[in-house]
């Protein structure tokens, strides 16, 4: 789905909604009881770790951990709480994607990945 930007900054895509889910009971109704700071945290998780295996060279559990990222942002986007959030949460799937699983042509710094998902882990602490 294409969604053109309401403040005129440009088109986004919004990403296609997976064929099956790894978490299937938070994709039922669990996600949307979470705050929008604990799902970016359980993301950024997913994310980190994805990170920690790729540097140790396990494809194998870099490539689970991405899926599970991935399919925990989707969750993020189609919450309809988050309707306000879209075009920073499409384009981040975008980058998070091409860096996970792609060619990193956006030149994502997983220095700065993991400090974007630590604020959110910080922020949803603060909220408890």
């Amino acid at each position: 789905m294409r969604i053109v930007d309401k403040d005129g900054l440009g088109e986004f895509d919004v990403p296609s909604k997976p064929v099956s889910f790894q978490h299937k009971e938070l994709a039922e109704s669990g996600w949307v009881k979470l705050t929008f700071f604990e799902q970016m945290a359980n993301t950024g998780s997913e994310v980190i770790r994805a990170i920690k295996w790729r540097d140790r060279g396990r494809a194998d559990y870099s490539s689970a951990a991405s899926d599970r990222a991935l399919e925990l942002l989707w969750l993020t986007i189609d919450d309809p709480r988050n309707r306000h959030r879209l075009r920073e949460l499409c384009r981040l799937y975008e980058s998070l994607a091409d860096y996970l699983c792609g060619d990193n042509i956006y030149s994502a710094d997983p220095e700065k990945l993991k400090n974007y998902f630590l604020a959110f882990n910080y922020a949803a602490r603060l909220g408890r």
